[in-house]
């Protein structure tokens, strides 16, 4: 069957080849079997994305020092699988139908498992069943209406900016927009303020969902990398300078994937900078609440908003507190940027869920009372699991270093060596799934780290570390990667 899309923008071969990374293994005759299984994962895993143009065969032979024949029959596996089509005059590229029926992709990926430690999403908080309850008993009046709400419902509305207010920044319900999450809010405002070409900042390491929203627009993404113990504002500075950026985006608290977070004088320093180069900010609080410390922490770090209210918009999720699938967000801003998005959300969907927004109003409304231990006790339960993880690591990883984050709800592992790619796999073989470090970066390399989330039951954390601890004693020898791990430049 021939693909639903044209070939589009061609990958270099030496980008390629990075992107590959240590594809062959002592290989001989398997040769173009692994090199098929490289190519496959890449397409599978969202990093070479439908349309995009392989180098010529010939161009590969040289960059990966194969054979033409090697090359051709990993591409014609490939093509076989649906991964691939070709066409005379016009190359190969990576096809729609491949990357949707291909088993154990992407999309399996994201299929909840005992043992799936792919994503950072943790169980309903069990006061939502209650504020389910008490939300059907309201929804009646609201029947009769014909049940959309381009901005969102008034009473959830207020609740977010009543929260907003107590830490410090005052905010009216004029201000928010709620949204199917803050995936959504950051798509609805790259589909507002990007147009294609424009340069879009991003923290590196970072979350791939939002390199991926970037793309989705035909933003230009600008990487600026992180230290391994916080910022470096003078690379952010320089990145801003040198790109002059539309839009950047930052996660400032309890960084998705390392759990850092900015200090207060770093967050003056950085909204100092926003104000001096009139740069606007996309401020990620997804993670915001989720203080594994002590939540007076949380109200006492300032909000970037609240430094630099005219640069920044601030975007949030009820997907880690409370639960993923309510599938609602919102965004903090003026007034005025919120009419243009809810204008702008038309082309999209025409506003969100009504049950789901009555259930969260009576759950803000419920846990964030003076006096109840909700909060408290889901940040409890998180902090076990992190201990918990982090001694499982030391018993059957000892060889990994890992700093216990203060809040969030992942480690960010560093293994010793660049095998991130061949553990992730290996994992799978004894049925856990993992993300490998490069999955989180713009321009390639983190292949000697792994995210683990603790949102797993504790027993299942435990069988899942022992089976990874197992997978990591089939890689003590683990070969040197054909290329040179990417130098990540401050541009």
């Amino acid at each position: 069957m021939s693909s639903v899309l044209p070939p589009g923008p061609r990958i270099s071969g030496a980008r390629l080849a990075v992107l590959l990374g240590a594809w062959r293994d002592g290989a001989g005759r398997q040769g173009a079997s692994r090199l098929a299984t490289a190519l496959r994962e890449l397409i599978l895993e969202g990093r070479l994305v439908t349309g995009t143009r392989l180098p010529s065969e010939r161009e590969l032979s040289g960059v990966l020092d194969a054979s033409r024949t090697l090359i051709t029959a990993a591409i014609d596996r490939l093509r076989h699988e649906g991964l691939l089509e070709s066409r005379q005059g016009a190359g190969t590229w990576v096809t729609v139908q491949g990357a949707r029926r291909e088993p154990g992709g992407w999309a399996a990926m994201a299929e909840p498992g005992p043992l799936d430690l792919a994503l950072a999403s943790p169980p309903a908080i069990p006061e939502l069943h209650g504020a389910i309850e008490r939300a059907t008993a309201k929804m009646k009046p609201l029947l009769s209406s014909g049940g959309h709400q381009l901005q969102g419902l008034l009473d959830l509305r207020i609740r977010i900016a009543d929260r907003f207010t107590q830490r410090g920044l005052p905010t009216g319900p004029e201000q928010i927009l709620i949204t199917n999450g803050a995936q959504h809010a950051f798509a609805l405002i790259l589909r507002t303020l990007i147009s294609p070409g424009d340069r879009v900042l991003m923290e590196q390491p970072g979350y791939p969902n939002a390199f991926q929203a970037v793309n989705a627009v035909n933003g230009r993404l600008v990487a600026t990398a992180l230290r391994e113990d916080g910022w470096c504002l003078d690379g952010l500075e320089a990145s801003i300078r040198q790109s002059s950026p539309r839009l950047a985006y930052l996660m400032v608290d309890f960084h998705n994937p390392t759990g850092m977070r900015l200090s207060a004088a770093e967050r003056d320093r950085l909204a100092a900078l926003l104000r001096r180069t009139r740069t606007t900010a996309v401020i990620d609080e997804t993670l915001l609440e989720l203080d594994l410390e002590g939540t007076a922490d949380t109200e006492r770090l300032p909000s970037l908003a609240a430094l630099a209210p005219e640069q920044t918009i601030t975007i949030g999720s009820a997907s880690k507190l409370f639960w993923g699938g309510l599938r609602l967000g919102w965004v903090r801003t003026t007034p005025e940027l919120v009419h243009r998005l809810g204008a702008n959300r038309l082309g999209m969907d025409l506003g969100s869920p009504i049950m789901e927004q009555l259930a969260l109003a009576e759950l803000c409304a419920e846990v964030f009372e003076p006096g109840s231990t909700a909060i408290a006790r889901r940040l409890a339960g998180f902090a076990r699991k992190r201990d918990h993880l982090l001694e499982l690591i030391r018993e059957h990883c000892p060889s990994w270093s890992v700093r216990s984050p203060t809040g969030g709800l992942s480690l960010w592992c560093d293994l010793g060596a660049p095998i991130g790619p061949r553990l992730a796999a290996a994992a799978r073989e004894r049925g856990v799934r993992v993300v490998p470090g490069d999955r989180f970066s713009v321009q390639g390399g983190y292949r000697n780290r792994l995210r683990l989330p603790y949102v797993l039951p504790e027993e299942q954390l435990t069988e899942a570390i022992r089976r990874i601890g197992a997978a990591m004693a089939t890689l003590d020898s683990a070969p040197a990667l054909d290329h040179d791990e990417p130098v990540i430049s401050v541009t």
